[in-house]
């Protein structure tokens, strides 16, 4: 069976326009009657399919294309089942949320996800271990595994609080958060530094490389606890918080100063809209990384985490800013995709949605905190859902195939 990247990245951004559209439904849902749908049931799907079908998807994808410029192509046809069992585990989840909320089909598809998700990193683990080469692009993507595998304890806990009926508000959010921590900042989060660091390893010195790699890796367990002061936790973890936080601010510093140094080296050849991906999404890791650290006041910590629209806003803000745009980057950039005039058009619509997104939302959060209404600010949220489905409806259909692919398994 032939293996072309083109095809399994095509189906990553057309998962990414279906998760769209259950994001348009839920917005629609907030204003309108829609009596045969249950918003908490379509909400489940939205979230898990986005994070399996999209992320998920594209990242295995994109670091089993990693894997083909250090080992022979004959060890690597495993991936492409992986990416199939992937898939199907996603698409499961997609059909059997909306329908029964947690029941007995969607546990399944969720558990089969898990597992993928463990024999992946298993594999992947085993053939980085067989890469000979001195490249820091390795740690990461082992990172990466790690964090992957930790964020499933989220999920065991969760499945635990609900078998056993637990009705502790506390728990339940310190193990959504735990799972999204280690899904958010860490398996995506360290998948994509991965992909970029392959990019930037000639430009910048192996030494800075290693160093901007533990500032990320050592804080981000600790980090956890920014989503958690609300918790009595001792002062000595607090301070290891504060540390943390800190600590991933200065590795960012230290990654763009060495990128803002070799620029010229690193974006020759780059399209200006791809440019533009990637400062959007430097932008928006810029933002979370200072918003991070001023949530280490618990005071402002427990005043955010409170509030709906700005889980919400901050959530989309790593999830579309920081994650997507750079995977869009990295796909146009690596000519995994190649786009026409009207998927570019496309890409350009679904970034101004991006913003006008998190702006409405930041809004919408800060009226919540003063108690003012805002007239409209859910229509506007809807209207600005149906942008982002439009450009990537415009993306998807304005993506042309390439010559770039996997060889045949």
């Amino acid at each position: 069976m032939g293996s072309s990247l083109y095809k399994w990245v095509s189906v990553g951004f057309f998962n990414l326009l279906l998760a769209a559209t259950l994001g348009c439904i839920l917005r629609y849902k907030i204003l309108y009657s829609l009596p045969l749908i249950d918003q908490s049931f379509v909400l489940h799907a939205h979230s898990h399919f986005a994070f399996s079908g999209w992320v998920t998807h594209i990242l295995m994808v994109l670091m089993w294309g990693y894997l083909y410029k250090y080992l022979p192509a004959h060890l690597l046809g495993k991936y492409k089942w992986l990416v199939i069992a992937n898939l199907v585990a996603a698409y499961g989840m997609l059909l059997s949320f909306p329908w029964e909320g947690y029941g007995i089909v969607s546990i399944i598809f969720s558990s089969l996800s898990i597992v993928v998700s463990y024999v992946f990193a298993i594999n992947f683990w085993k053939d980085l271990d067989k890469i000979k080469v001195k490249i820091i692009s390795k740690y990461w993507f082992k990172a990466a595994l790690i964090f992957s595998v930790l964020s499933s304890f989220g999920v065991y806990s969760l499945s635990y609080i609900m078998a056993n009926n637990i009705q502790h508000p506390d728990w339940f959010l310190a193990s959504t958060y735990y799972f999204l921590h280690f899904q958010y900042n860490g398996w995506f989060f360290f998948a994509c530094m991965g992909l970029l660091n392959e990019h930037i390893k000639s430009a910048v010195s192996f030494s800075v490389q290693k160093q901007i790699f533990w500032l990320f890796a050592l804080a981000c367990v600790p980090a956890y606890f920014l989503s958690a002061l609300w918790l009595p936790i001792p002062t000595w973890i607090y301070i290891v918080v504060v540390m943390a936080a800190a600590a991933e601010l200065l590795g960012w510093i230290f990654l763009l100063r060495s990128i803002i140094l070799k620029k010229k080296e690193l974006l020759k050849h780059i399209s200006i809209q791809t440019k533009w991906l990637f400062i959007l999404s430097a932008v928006a890791l810029s933002i979370k990384l200072l918003l991070q650290l001023g949530s280490v006041i618990p005071a402002l910590s427990k005043l955010a985490f409170g509030f709906r629209p700005v889980v919400i806003g901050y959530l989309h803000l790593m999830f579309l800013g920081v994650i997507t745009l750079f995977i869009l980057g990295f796909c146009k950039m690596s000519e995994f995709i190649v786009t026409s005039k009207k998927g570019n058009t496309g890409i350009t619509i679904f970034i101004a949605g991006i913003i006008l997104n998190e702006m409405l939302l930041m809004i919408q959060g800060l009226s919540y905190m003063n108690y003012i209404t805002i007239l409209y600010i859910n229509e506007m949220l809807l209207a600005v859902a149906v942008v982002m489905f439009f450009g990537l409806l415009l993306l998807n259909t304005g993506i042309r195939k390439t010559s770039n692919s996997l060889p045949d398994n």
